[in-house]
């Protein structure tokens, strides 16, 4: 018997319709909007909420994982090359202007996943993004980082989540009793409004009004702007809370002993204005000595401490 041999060329044309068969879909983005629930990462846990006005400094670094592909925290496809970024308590997604402390450097950012997972940096930013801020891989960059309120509520309000709409249940008539409305914690009517304001497609007005907000919100991919302001270096600080009573705050920076943690008074200079107390560590000569600041007082016990530029 006889056995036939295949020569290279119709191997190779084999090989060639071998990889016209079937292949894999590529992932969809299915972005949501989405707070989520307290998690932890890095060894300290974070708690995410609504917050359309953050602005605060610290430490910026280049997200770790540069592959294009994973689907992000809240259901889009992270593209190392588009300017997106994570952050670990803001509502996703949310509108991020990032400035460059440094460099004066300023660009506009997605924030669409979580992170960073190092407890000491504020923001971790796409490689495009870190690219045109001029923030080195695996290095650190003094940064002020914004939520673009505006924009980031329409995005809140045009696309679907998963965040649990408030029940609905029918009351009998109250009569004489009285009752009094408390003020809601923080962020909590900002996420009643939210939620009422996404309802089902098609439903007269109130799906006109999803269909404008949708409109409204910025696209999925941000377009490249960079812009320059005057570059503003600051000191880095450790700092953990914020205290209504000096007594607490000694109390905390008793339990930082050691780590010459000091009080501080704020605000209050006003006729019946009352000071608040914060508890810090440093000026800091460098990143790595913040870090080590930072690493001890998570140590001690204080899970809210943070890296500030001040």
């Amino acid at each position: 018997m006889r056995l036939a041999t295949i020569g290279l060329p119709a191997a190779l044309a084999l090989a060639v319709l071998a990889g016209c068969g079937p292949r894999r879909p590529a992932e969809q983005a299915q972005p949501r909007y989405t707070v989520g629930e307290p998690y932890q990462m890095g060894g300290v846990w974070s708690y995410p909420r609504e917050d359309f006005a953050l602005d605060t400094t610290g430490l910026a670094s280049v997200a770790a994982d540069a592959r294009a592909g994973r689907r992000t925290s809240n259901g889009e496809i992270h593209d190392p090359a588009a300017l997106s970024a994570a952050h670990r308590t803001l509502q996703m997604p949310a509108l991020l202007m990032v400035t460059n402390l440094e460099t004066g450097l300023r660009t506009t950012v997605r924030v669409n996943d979580r992170g960073p997972a190092n407890p000491g940096r504020v923001v971790a930013l796409s490689r495009r993004a870190a690219q045109l801020l001029g923030v080195p891989p695996g290095g650190a960059a003094q940064v002020r980082i914004e939520v673009v309120g505006e924009p980031s509520r329409a995005l809140a309000a045009g696309l679907p989540t998963t965040e649990a709409a408030p029940l609905r249940i029918e009351a009998a008539p109250l009569g004489t009793v009285e009752q009094e409305a408390l003020a809601p914690p923080p962020g909590a009517t900002q996420a009643g409004r939210l939620r009422a304001a996404r309802p089902l497609p098609g439903a007269g007005q109130a799906g006109a009004a999803l269909a404008a907000a949708t409109a409204a919100a910025p696209p999925l991919r941000l377009a490249e702007r960079l812009e320059r302001v005057p570059a503003q270096p600051g000191r880095l600080w450790v700092e953990t809370a914020t205290f209504s009573r000096r007594d607490m705050a000694e109390r905390q920076a008793a339990r930082l002993f050691g780590l010459r943690a000091r009080v501080e008074a704020l605000g209050g200079r006003g006729r019946g204005a009352q000071p608040s107390y914060r508890v810090r560590l440093g000026p800091f000569a460098s990143v790595a000595e913040a870090d080590r600041a930072l690493e001890g007082t998570l140590r001690a016990g204080v899970s809210e401490a943070r890296i500030l530029v001040d």
